[in-house]
């Protein structure tokens, strides 16, 4: 990735927008400059990346001549990758990165997550032993175990293997928040079953979320004995 590339004009501009909260809070504090074009790689790099789990190793960094070259400006009496370890050390100081380290073959590898929600899970996973070696030596993150199955055990009921598997389906034909939603409603209106789950779900998909305070699809309980799961799914 070259310098013009993160800055939006050798590619997709919408891509390599940095977060407004760069700055308005994370930017007027650095004071290191070496530090602060880390971030802003960091940042951009981590906008191009692909799938829900983004990361950037250190080789990443590394290999990037533009930024190296950036970093041996700033202190020419070292190393631009002792320059580049302080300033990601900074960072990380500062709470803007996330650092974990994974063993890898005979090597142990850094990767670096952006200081959020979705950073620290990742962060956390890794630090589980949640990965795997992946092609050419990468890191694969695992996906975390869905808290939709503990949230059913929690709220509806028992969480047996064919509701769990059930609750899998679902996640492939409908989005999270539904599912969690529809457990909700389920909760409210004393159904603590999966079939109106899944009727919720079905209502929701064929009428429209926006429909859903009309409450037409909850009234029809007693239709819920079709479905994929009718057969074993009783509570």
């Amino acid at each position: 990735m070259s310098a013009v590339d993160w800055l939006g004009v050798g590619g997709d501009l919408d891509e390599a927008v940095l977060p407004a909260e760069f700055f308005s809070r994370v930017m007027p504090v650095i004071d290191d400059l070496a530090e602060m074009k880390a971030t802003v790689y960091f940042l951009a790099a981590l906008r191009q990346k692909a799938g829900n789990y983004r990361y950037l190793s250190l080789e990443e960094f590394l290999a990037d001549g533009d930024l190296m070259r950036g970093l041996a400006v700033v202190d020419r009496s070292v190393a631009p990758e002792e320059v580049l370890a302080a300033a990601l050390r900074k960072a990380i100081e500062r709470g803007t990165l996330l650092r974990a380290e994974v063993g890898l073959r005979d090597e142990r590898r850094q990767l670096y997550f952006r200081n959020d929600r979705a950073g620290r899970d990742l962060q956390r996973q890794v630090q589980a032993g949640e990965w795997r070696p992946a092609v050419a030596d990468e890191i694969e993150i695992l996906p975390p175990r869905p808290t939709l199955y503990s949230m059913y055990e929690e709220n509806i009921g028992a969480l047996t293997p064919m509701i769990a598997e059930a609750i899998k389906a679902a996640q492939a034909e409908y989005p999270p928040e539904w599912i969690e939603d529809a457990m909700r409603t389920a909760v409210e209106r004393n159904a603590r079953n999966w079939r109106y789950i899944q009727r919720v779900l079905e209502g929701w998909q064929q009428e429209g979320r926006s429909r859903e305070t009309s409450g037409r699809h909850l009234e029809r309980r007693q239709q819920y004995t079709a479905g994929k799961w009718k057969d074993f799914i009783k509570s």
